[in-house]
């Protein structure tokens, strides 16, 4: 088990880590996360020893890193993939550090297969992609069969395949009972893996909790409502009798309604009453990025502005309209819809004239159904083809 009580590191006058105390626990896998320099690497730093707290502690099974009997045979770490020497090959990497820790050498072959890495064992890390730095990373992690491991970061520069065995891994790995500390920027692939968060923010503590408690602690499920795209009075009807009922609506981007306060069916009952016709009713509930952005937002210290494009702006062509902005844009919580080949309008009615059949969209089809295959658009940065050689259609003369 990891635990830091009181932690606090400052660099002159900056402190990165404040007053900082959390538990890691065996058997799960514990999700490290925060914005970009809140404090999560030099926590990292201070478990393994590298650097001195300014005051608090942090131990390992109840002793410091520094203290520990053969420290990398108890802890295994990811910090920086790049530590590596690019002139040795990933064998002879992994065997120096077995020799200093006193691990067989056999044990390097075996991390490699674990890895994924056996084929380029006697290859130089200098030609390795980020990808396979990553995996050469935790092979060294591995390489002491440590009970505890922290990684930060692992999944960067993996590809699909290389993600979904990382996450199987951290998984395998607390289900032996291992102490495994993960940090990550991919909310996404943290609610896949992680079963209980820690988040700080400005070198404080922010959350301590599962993630299940986290998202319900800092976001508020509600229900999307959809009336007929066709008639907007419809919509009005039934926002007035939702607030009404003690139902907080609001618009979404695309014409729904967001409604809160409200259980569904009650939403349902309402817009019986009001007779008003429900083209979706659906309850959704809030990610785990969704709640992060939500706790974070007053945490982050890099924000991004908007690019004026100062002198860059090109002028219109002839008949052109300019874009408009989409409203919320830019505001805290939005995000942007998808674009319309990977979703466009769910709810969208085929259009045509009442009593006449709704024109095709998309490709036109041939007399199968099988959609017929474009011209071909012409390529701009075509070579033009090289003209034939002339003919001479002249009779030769006569030899003679």
């Amino acid at each position: 088990m990891i635990e830091a009580v009181g932690l606090t590191k400052r660099y002159g006058d900056k402190t990165a880590v404040y007053n900082l105390s959390f538990q890691v626990r065996p058997g799960s896998v514990t999700g490290f996360l925060g914005p970009n320099g809140s404090g999560k690497s030099t926590t990292m730093r201070m478990i393994l020893g590298l650097d001195n707290p300014s005051s608090g502690q942090v131990t390992i099974g109840g002793y410091p890193y520094r203290k520990l009997p053969n420290a990398p045979r108890q802890v295994g770490a990811l910090l920086d993939a790049k530590a590596v020497h690019g002139g040795r090959t990933a064998r002879n990497h992994l065997l120096s550090l077995a020799q200093l820790s006193g691990i067989p050498d056999r044990r390097v072959d075996e991390v490699l297969g674990v890895v994924g890495l056996q084929d380029v064992a006697r290859k130089r890390s200098k030609g390795f992609s980020l990808g396979m730095g990553q995996r050469l990373g935790i092979a060294a992690a591995l390489l002491g069969d440590p009970q505890v491991l922290l990684f930060d970061e692992p999944v960067n520069g993996l590809d699909p395949e290389g993600i979904l065995w990382v996450r199987n891994l951290m998984k395998s790995l607390a289900a032996e009972g291992r102490t495994v500390f993960v940090s990550s920027h991919l909310m996404s692939e943290m609610a896949l893996t992680a079963d209980h968060l820690i988040v700080i923010g400005r070198g404080q503590l922010l959350a301590d909790m599962s993630v299940q408690d986290f998202i319900a602690a800092n976001s508020a499920g509600f229900a999307r409502v959809r009336t007929p795209d066709t008639e907007p009075q419809l919509r009005e009807k039934l926002s007035t009798a939702l607030a009404e009922a003690g139902g907080h609506v609001l618009p979404e981007q695309d014409g729904a309604l967001r409604v809160t306060g409200l259980p569904l069916p009650r939403i349902s009952d309402i817009a019986h009453e009001t007779d008003v016709r429900l083209w979706e009713l659906s309850p959704h509930q809030a990610s785990l990025e969704e709640a992060y952005m939500r706790m974070t937002q007053g945490a982050v210290d890099y924000r991004s502005t908007v690019d004026q494009k100062a002198g860059l702006q090109q002028p219109l062509p002839p008949g052109a309209q300019p874009q408009m902005p989409v409203p919320g844009q830019g505001q805290p919580g939005w995000y942007a819809p998808p674009p319309p080949q990977q979703g466009g309008q769910p709810f969208a009615m085929p259009q045509g004239q009442p009593g006449q059949p709704a024109q095709p969209s998309g490709p036109p089809q041939g007399p199968y159904g099988a959609p017929v295959a474009p011209a071909a658009a012409p390529n701009p940065y075509a070579q033009p083809a090289p003209a034939a050689p002339a003919v001479d259609t002249t009779k030769p003369k006569d030899a003679r």
